[in-house]
């Protein structure tokens, strides 16, 4: 990668650096990228229906466009339940194959054909068991955290942006801007996010946009205090008032010059930001006030597993998993903190 190195000023290089150097934090990030990478083809890993197929004349894509039982010999014109053994049956009958993903159960797939009763314990089927319901928990756990990484990640970068343009504008212009700003912003603070989630609950449908509202909501305030600060600090330094000698708008000066040394001390609150909207859409789910009930969830396996004490394979599969998870993100914003701590850069 040396041919990138121009591209790299000397400090970003030195941090660069400095974030290798801490093993810790440098393998988390590599551990946590390849199973976000991962689930994002949970559809190729968990899926109650074949990857690719063929009657031996024609290939079909049962993943990408939905078939009738009657294309395959059937009797229904609805879709065909390729895990039935009349529609297997068929298709061997006439020659054909079918290449299923390792897990053959989507995250709403329920296994009518348990040896048991729901929740149903490991076993060679179901890698993760069941829950009581008799869906697959390793699919579920699948589904799950992919939906917990992007629903987390969307959360943090929709915060950022109105919690750092919130306290760009209040640390830059100061004064009564300022003033009003922090009244505004610590009486939206005091406000009881879990009631108004428990009174909208019981007024509206649950759906993911307005959850992600809500939340978006009353998780920008995290960073408007790092940023008011940077910029209380720097909107009155020479270049600051060079550029505004030389016309430049405030706009302009704020995107341009100021914002970037702000961001320096943004960043290293980001991997805990993320950390923090998992944390609190799982606790949600548990609670019951989450995403829909369709949804995969490693709040609702939590749930379940407390509901199920004689299944402790749910509680553990969903604590390991959020325990795991948590864990490597902390290490990386540990990591992404010493790479941007000046003491370490030679600048202190």
């Amino acid at each position: 990668m040396s041919f990138l190195k121009p591209n790299f000023t000397p400090l970003t290089l030195r941090r660069l650096e400095n974030f290798r150097a801490n093993r810790r934090g440098y393998w988390s990030l590599i551990i946590f990228t390849a199973l976000f990478v991962t689930t994002l083809f949970a559809e190729l890993i968990a899926n109650d229906k074949p990857i690719m197929m063929s009657d031996g004349e024609t290939l079909y894509f049962p993943l990408v466009t939905s078939y009738p039982e009657t294309a395959f010999g059937g009797y229904f014109e609805t879709e065909a339940d390729y895990r039935d053994p009349f529609v297997q049956q068929l298709i061997e009958d006439q020659g054909g194959w079918m290449l299923w993903p390792l897990i053959r159960f989507s995250h709403n797939t329920i296994d009518y054909n348990l040896p048991g009763s729901a929740p149903y314990p490991p076993s060679s089927e179901h890698l993760l068991g069941t829950d009581p319901v008799g869906k697959d928990v390793a699919a579920q756990l699948i589904y799950g955290v992919r939906l917990s990484f992007l629903f987390g990640l969307l959360l943090t970068a929709a915060s950022s942006v109105i919690g750092i343009s919130i306290g760009a504008i209040q640390g830059f212009f100061g004064g009564m801007v300022d003033l009003a700003g922090q009244r505004l912003v610590e009486i939206w603070a005091g406000l009881p996010m879990l009631f108004i989630l428990i009174i909208l609950a019981s007024i509206v449908e649950s759906n993911v946009f307005w959850l992600f509202g809500i939340l978006v909501a009353f998780s920008w305030m995290s960073l408007v205090g790092v940023v008011r600060a940077e910029f209380l600090r720097a909107r009155n330094f020479t270049y600051v008032n060079a550029a505004r000698a030389l016309g430049a708008g405030n706009v302009r000066i704020m995107t341009r010059h100021v914002l970037p040394n702000a961001m320096v001390a943004t960043l290293t609150f980001l991997p805990f930001i993320l950390t923090g909207s998992i944390t609190l859409l799982t606790s949600l789910d548990f609670l019951g006030f989450g995403l829909p009930s369709d949804s995969p969830s490693l709040g609702r396996l939590l749930a379940e597993g407390r509901t199920s004490l004689h299944a402790p394979w749910l509680g553990l599969t969903s604590f390991i998993t959020l325990a795991t998870m948590l864990t490597l993100l902390i290490f990386t914003g540990e990591a992404v903190r010493d790479a941007f701590d000046p003491s370490r850069q030679g600048l202190s």
